[in-house]
């Protein structure tokens, strides 16, 4: 037969009992501590050498180290001199103006502006007279109408240039334009050739020019 489980009511430690145990704690942890200090030192004791020799050795000289180049010191830089300031210029004061004492005297008149010159004049022009061949004082012959030339009925008008000295004489007789047929133009040449003219003029002086004869063939 199994019993059933008593049920006892629980127990909690009185403060002194709890302070008791704290203390227990305590005294055991320092035993502890004091225990492993002690071993530690001990092993320390028993493995020391039982005597110590100290031997000086010659201090060996290191040969000194080869003397390295200094470096070249660095450039300075340029001293910056202070920007000269140009004096300012003292203005004087300006002295009053002494009052003028001197008269001007008076100017003498202008003289008269010169009159502009009038240009000369120029030489009147004196117009050219051209000679002349048809004056009723000259009495210059027609020229002969060529019989052949009525025979075969050839008519035309024949233009003659003719250059005049200043004495009034043919110099030269040219064709100017011809009136379609040889004899007639021969003819007409052959006329004007003895033929006489007025001289041209400059005022009154004669002088050689050409002038242009006409001479018309026709059959009445």
């Amino acid at each position: 037969m199994v019993l059933p489980p008593l049920d006892l009511p629980e127990r909690h430690p009185s403060p002194a009992e709890r302070a008791v145990n704290l203390l227990a704690v305590v005294l055991l942890h320092v035993v502890l501590a004091y225990a492993l200090l002690f071993l530690s030192v001990k092993n320390e004791l028993i493995s020391l050498p039982p005597s110590i020799s100290v031997r000086l050795l010659p201090m060996i000289e290191e040969p000194p180290a080869a003397a390295k180049p200094l470096p070249p010191p660095p450039p300075k830089a340029p001293l910056r001199k202070p920007p000269l300031v140009p004096p300012q210029p003292v203005l004087a004061a300006a002295a009053p103006a002494a009052p003028s004492t001197f008269v001007v005297a008076p100017q003498p008149p202008a003289p008269p502006a010169p009159q502009p010159i009038a240009p000369p004049a120029p030489a009147p022009v004196v117009a050219i007279v051209a000679a002349r061949f048809d004056a009723d004082y000259l009495h210059n012959p027609k020229p002969v109408y060529p019989a052949l030339s009525r025979r075969l009925n050839e008519e035309g008008k024949v233009l003659l240039k003719v250059r005049v000295s200043a004495q009034g004489a043919p110099l030269e007789v040219a064709v100017s334009k011809s009136s379609g047929f040889p004899r007639l133009d021969a003819a007409a040449i052959d006329a004007v050739g003895r033929w006489r003219f007025v001289p041209a003029r400059r005022g009154d002086e004669p002088l050689d020019s050409s002038v242009v004869v006409p001479i018309a063939f026709a059959l009445d």
